[in-house]
């Protein structure tokens, strides 16, 4: 690669999604910054900040399954923004992953595939762990 590219990816190993986005991330010829969010989570200025640049709200990002979501009645409309945030400081698990910072921009990556429009062109094909082939074809189009 000709120009450095640098890459951010807000990673949990437990996570299928973000081992294969992770995957595709080094596929790319890139090594990444990998935060393990569960150990060291981003502070509450950088999760709103990231979150308003990949175009989210907070509750878009907020993750249901395998979290207290449920035990802390986060589905309740009338929660505000910093009440979410307070719940998300409080167990990071909350927050969605993975959250994916490059030079194109930012993105919550589900499915996977998700992080190729942040990504130099790459061609062949990727094999995500569950077998599905992911075939990359070079330039993908420009994002927003």
């Amino acid at each position: 690669m000709a120009e450095p590219f640098d890459v951010v990816i807000y990673h949990n190993p437990a996570c299928g999604t973000s081992r294969n986005t992770l995957g595709l991330i080094r596929k790319a010829g890139v090594e990444p910054h990998v935060v393990e969010y569960l150990k060291t989570p981003p502070a509450r200025a950088l999760v709103r900040q990231l979150l308003t640049r990949a175009g989210l709200t907070v509750r878009e990002a907020l993750r249901e399954k395998g979290t207290p979501f449920a035990e802390l009645k986060l589905g309740d409309p009338a929660l505000t923004d910093d009440q979410l945030l307070d719940a998300i400081e409080a167990h990071p698990i909350l927050l969605n992953r993975p959250l994916v910072v490059t030079p194109k921009g930012v993105r919550l990556c589900r499915p996977s595939e998700a992080v190729l429009d942040l990504l130099p062109p790459q061609t062949g094909e990727f094999v995500k762990e569950d077998g599905q082939v992911v075939v990359l074809s070079g330039p993908r189009p420009e994002t927003t």
